[in-house]
């Protein structure tokens, strides 16, 4: 009889906020090539010419804004939500991070010492990307082949419309919602907008029709704005937040190529500009809170908010280890 084992993998932490670790981490994150996707010499040489000699500095510095006494929040909360998972479904369930550790070699290995022949990978994101879910794929496939070569196994599909991952969603919402507010910010990760093109499909589809994300096309299983868009029309609908509360924008433009518009900061300035003085930002790209939720939104995001004359900034907890969260991604995991 065969034996399932669980492999949840999210993006990754640095060991520690100290520069060493973090200059180590966004190295191995900066030359995967489906991130930083260009040919590799001229990707080694904006890396390590532009970007380590002072990038590490400024992001260990963020690093230890939100550092807990237990280590990365990311990881920190991997474990809790693996832990869960693991008495939910009485399997094995394992932690990789893509960049950093636990690797995803790592994970396998413990997957494998327990027994396990039958694989399921779970890329703890709900929006398909090439430089997300894309790269877990890829990493397994080469890490399995190494370590198992012939290992049954599968990857969960991206569940940015799943009733109950925005259920969660929005249970998780629910008390900020409650308590008030102007406006409503879904602030999701960006991209470069060639990453849409690359992954499409159709190659004619992505950004080259008009309101492309609003008519049906294959393109759209692996269209990460087509999929953001629907995760927050079926949270506006589920939560009743208006139409004219809530908006959408992009976060964490790195370079200087045209990125998913428009840019969080941007936005935020706009919203105080246009008079919303309460102000909640949700983050649903992030099923955990990690740098670019507790730094960039919630400390930074916060600033620029004040700044520009808003009142009230609140920042709604990433999905994390709520018990609807771990339900929900339980039972679609009991599915496959």
């Amino acid at each position: 009889m065969s034996l399932r084992g669980v492999l949840l993998v999210n993006t990754g932490s640095p060991d520690s906020p100290a520069v060493a670790d973090v200059r180590r981490y966004l190295d191995q994150f900066l030359m995967d090539g489906r991130v930083l996707d260009l040919p590799w010499p001229l990707r080694r040489a904006i890396v390590s010419l532009f970007i380590l000699p002072k990038r590490p500095q400024r992001s260990a510095a963020a690093y230890r804004a939100i550092w807990w006494p237990e280590g990365s929040p990311q990881i920190v909360i991997g474990r809790r939500l693996a832990e869960r998972l693991q008495r939910e479904l009485a399997t094995p369930v394992a932690l990789a991070m893509r960049y950093g550790h636990p690797s995803i070699a790592a994970g396998l290995r413990e997957l494998l010492r327990q027994g396990v022949d039958d694989l399921l990978l779970v890329p703890l994101f709900p929006h398909y990307a090439m430089s997300t879910t894309g790269s877990i794929v890829a990493e397994t496939q080469a890490a399995l082949a190494r370590l198992r070569p012939g290992l049954s196994w599968r990857v969960l599909p991206p569940f940015y419309a799943d009733p109950r991952y925005i259920a969660a969603l929005v249970a998780g919402a629910r008390p900020y919602l409650d308590a008030g507010y102007d406006h409503l910010l879904f602030s999701y990760h960006g991209l470069p907008e060639r990453h849409l093109r690359k992954t499409d499909p159709t190659g004619r589809h992505c950004l080259r029709v008009a309101d492309c994300c609003a008519q049906p096309s294959p393109a759209h299983a692996t269209c990460y704005r087509h999929q953001v868009l629907r995760t927050t029309a079926l949270f506006a609908e589920a939560a009743g937040v208006p139409a004219d509360h809530y908006s959408v924008a992009f976060q964490s433009r790195l370079g200087r190529d045209r990125w998913l518009q428009p840019a969080t900061a941007d936005e935020l300035v706009r919203l105080a500009r246009r008079g919303v003085r309460r102000l909640l930002v949700i983050c649903p790209a992030f099923v955990a809170d990690c740098l670019e939720t507790l730094e960039e939104i919630g400390m930074n995001g916060r600033e620029t908010f004040l700044a520009a004359g808003g009142e009230q900034f609140t920042l709604i907890p990433a999905l994390n280890d709520h018990p609807d969260w771990v339900k929900a991604l339980a039972t679609r995991i009991a599915e496959m």
